[in-house]
């Protein structure tokens, strides 16, 4: 139905959309509802209704779609520019599932999706035009990555913190010894506690990095459950990404190059599956990011200290905000989402916030 109805699909990647069922052009809906009941046999599904079959079939369908025509245009880009390396933009990019499969045909040699895919990211992609377009400022090509992980945004002292933390009559303790913090984070982890981490500067894009993240026990067949309910307020199903030192990659995932922007959903080893419930996908596969020691190193060496402890190199890493909510930016709006939330602890600078008087 989605072939014969909705898109035209040709095999350099071209398609076509049948606008009788779509409303983006025109109105203020992405498509005519009535017209897809029609088509579909089924009413659009309401918030907080089951998902049911027809649904979970509607939604592959429609992914394998998709990657049918995004394959078709690397194709037929690599056959008329025989590039080596693909960059990719746009909010397609985005569809790590998709990108995932791009990067294993091997049509290119190298894969790179803007961090900040989407519309917002556009901007950056129209200064870099205007700069070489209008200002003749040359294309310096340098083969690395000047994004620097995406941690681009604002950043917060201790004393900020502490501001926020007396104005709100906080519950907190200060560690000044960063290898005592990571330790105690470590172990609270490894407890099942969850953690709300607010460390250097936030992340450039949708995706949360490891500098406004939730931190959690990937190992805990009830974390993802636990973290969808009583902290993220969304379905339970939905996915959260495993992070990992980029030295370990291959010991849990079918990655071998970094992935330092979670943009690729790649499988998890096969003996590995089983002790990784909370970031396995029903397919057995995951949207891994890779931490590095050059761009992240507080992470990494939080990574390494969680090994220490466990014997297990991964940790959860999900956006630090509730459904329907921007990523908390700055210490206050770090504090309220702790506290409207079912979060164990908030790990913000060098301190460590509790709801309840620290003992």
């Amino acid at each position: 139905k989605i072939r014969n109805n909705l898109v035209e699909i040709n095999e350099d990647g071209s398609f076509i959309l049948n606008q009788e069922y779509f409303n983006y052009a025109t109105g203020l809906t992405m498509v005519k509802e009535r017209k897809w009941e029609s088509l579909f046999g089924f009413s659009k599904r309401k918030v907080n209704a089951e998902i049911n079959q027809e649904y979970k079939d509607l939604a592959f369908a429609i992914q394998q779609v998709t990657e049918e025509i995004v394959i078709n245009l690397c194709k037929e880009v690599k056959k008329i520019t025989d590039a080596p390396y693909l960059c990719v933009a746009g909010g397609v990019g985005l569809n790590g599932v998709a990108m995932g499969k791009v990067d294993k045909l091997q049509i290119f040699e190298d894969v790179f999706v803007q961090p900040a895919a989407g519309d917002a990211g556009g901007a950056l992609g129209a200064a870099y035009a205007a700069n070489h377009i209008y200002y003749d400022q040359p294309r310096n090509i340098t083969g690395s990555d000047g994004l620097k992980a995406c941690y681009l945004g604002p950043q917060y002292t201790n004393d900020d913190i502490l501001k926020t933390a007396r104005r709100n009559n906080a519950h907190y303790e200060i560690i000044e010894e960063e290898n005592i913090l990571l330790s105690r984070v470590a172990k609270l982890i490894a407890e099942g506690k969850v953690i709300g981490w607010f460390q250097g500067r936030m992340e450039f894009g949708p995706r949360a990095l490891g500098s406004r993240s939730i931190l959690a026990d990937a190992r805990d067949p009830g974390m993802q459950k636990k973290l969808n309910l009583a902290i993220k307020f969304r379905e339970g199903f939905r996915p959260f990404a495993p992070i990992v030192a980029i030295e370990n990659v291959t010991e849990y995932f079918e990655q071998e190059k970094p992935s330092p922007y979670m943009m690729f959903v790649k499988p998890v080893v096969d003996s590995r599956k089983c002790e990784l419930p909370s970031v396995t996908h029903v397919d057995g596969t995951a949207r891994l990011q890779t931490i590095h020691k050059e761009t992240n190193p507080l992470l990494w060496k939080l990574l390494n200290e969680f090994q220490l402890q466990t014997g297990c190199h991964v940790i959860i890493n999900t956006s630090f905000n509730v459904k329907d909510e921007p990523i908390v930016n700055t210490p206050e709006e770090a504090y309220n989402c702790f506290m409207r939330t079912d979060m164990d602890h908030l790990v913000a600078g060098n301190f460590i916030f509790s709801k309840n008087p620290i003992r």
